[in-house]
């Protein structure tokens, strides 16, 4: 029989979990987790619980207990709701539950990622190392986040500013140049494209509290879309299929999926358990389907890398690079290793990306504002033809 792993200073917080927390994700600190529902909102952004669990990390690899660590960071912590969230911590600890117990009674801030490997590591005597692994995969997590963010900002401000330009142009200047034209035309039919111009800018002008309001309804109508079913599925295809950005948002999810998995496993927890939540975390309908199909042909005694494969999602390289980790025995290593490769795949990806948009959307405000232009100058060639006769 395996001899029981001797506590780190970490662990010698706790006793051992009441049975009823064992059963599931509720431990002793029900009142304090009924009490964290109150309000709107998470008491801290997923920024936050990275600089959380980093310093949590910290502490318990200097020798200072779970519950010792908790109320230090309880008193130093400025914002009022998640300081109840630790002291809610704090108080499941005192009355005999673990880490993971409090943990899981505050799940609407913990995700089932964050409290599983947390168990894992409790079960395992080795919560230090979780929550390091917690804390660079946090950390990771938003990093890649933050570029692919970064990628949408820039095209996202010139559409922005390109509509305002168009807008101000629309309702304001081109309705100056309609007092003209009817002057000076006398009668005289305008050219098709100006004409077309004219009648979208008495449409803005005259009807603007419509075309606000469309535009308000086409957002909330695309917000309810992607909320269902069926609208997640084509939006979530369309993310990873489209030009230029699909490739960007693939490698991120399968960054994503490869670090989710190998932390879960490097930590400790059981593969089935490993890939369910690595499924529920993914943030990709297709990529949940995918690991789910994996989920069911491990379940049934076949390995990670043909059904993975078989999904015609994921490159031949990750499914190849898992083989052999799991052929080695190294599965968590080498998604590991998988992970930090499109990690910097994103990186060039972005780059790349970033450089292709900036002349798109130069040559997209060109286009708009140079057919404005040319509508508005198209008639005043036969004034000038007009005059001269």
């Amino acid at each position: 029989m395996r001899s029981e792993p001797a506590a780190p200073a970490s662990a010698t917080f706790a006793a051992k979990a009441p049975p009823r927390a064992a059963a599931g994700f509720s431990g002793g600190a029900t009142p304090s987790k009924k009490k964290r529902r109150r309000g709107f909102g998470k008491p801290i952004n997923a920024k936050g619980a990275a600089v959380f669990t980093r310093q949590l990390a910290t502490l318990v690899k200097a020798g200072m207990p779970i519950l010792r660590s908790l109320e230090v960071l309880a008193r130093q912590e400025k914002r009022p709701a998640f300081k109840q969230v630790l002291e809610s911590i704090a108080d499941t600890i005192r009355s005999g539950g673990n880490f993971s117990d409090g943990l899981a009674a505050n799940e609407h801030v913990f995700d089932r990622l964050y409290i599983n490997m947390v168990k894992a590591g409790e079960a395992g005597g080795v919560l230090q190392t979780v929550l390091e692994r917690l804390s660079v995969f946090m950390e990771k997590a938003q990093k890649i986040l933050s570029k692919v963010k970064s990628a949408m900002i820039y095209p996202a401000v010139i559409v922005s500013v390109a509509t305002v330009i168009v807008s101000i142009l629309m309702i304001f200047v081109v309705p100056k140049f309609q007092e003209i034209f009817t002057g000076l035309l006398k009668g005289q039919p305008l050219p098709w494209l100006t004409q077309r111009l004219l009648d979208i800018s008495n449409f803005l002008k005259d009807h603007y509290p419509i075309a606000i309001g469309g535009i308000v309804v086409a957002y909330f109508a695309f917000k309810v879309f992607g909320k269902t079913n069926f609208g997640r599925r084509i939006i979530d295809w369309l993310l990873i299929h489209m030009p230029v950005v699909g490739d960007l948002f693939l490698k991120a999810a399968i960054a994503r999926f490869t670090r989710t998995f190998g932390t879960l496993l490097a930590s400790g927890v059981p593969i089935l358990q490993a890939l369910t939540i690595t499924r529920d975390t993914s943030g990709n309908v297709h990529i949940a389907n995918a690991i789910n199909v994996v989920h069911d042909r491990v379940k049934e005694g076949d390995n990670v890398a043909k059904p993975l494969e078989s999904t015609h999602i994921f490159p031949g390289m990750v499914t190849s690079m898992i083989e052999v980790g799991e052929e080695t025995g190294a599965l968590a290593d080498m998604l590991t290793r998988i992970a930090d490769t499109y990690d910097e795949e994103v990186d060039n990806a972005v780059a790349g990306l970033t450089s292709v948009i900036e002349p798109i959307m130069i040559v997209f405000m060109a286009v708009m504002v140079g057919t404005i232009v040319i509508a508005l100058f198209l008639p005043l060639v036969s004034i000038i033809e007009n005059l001269s006769a």
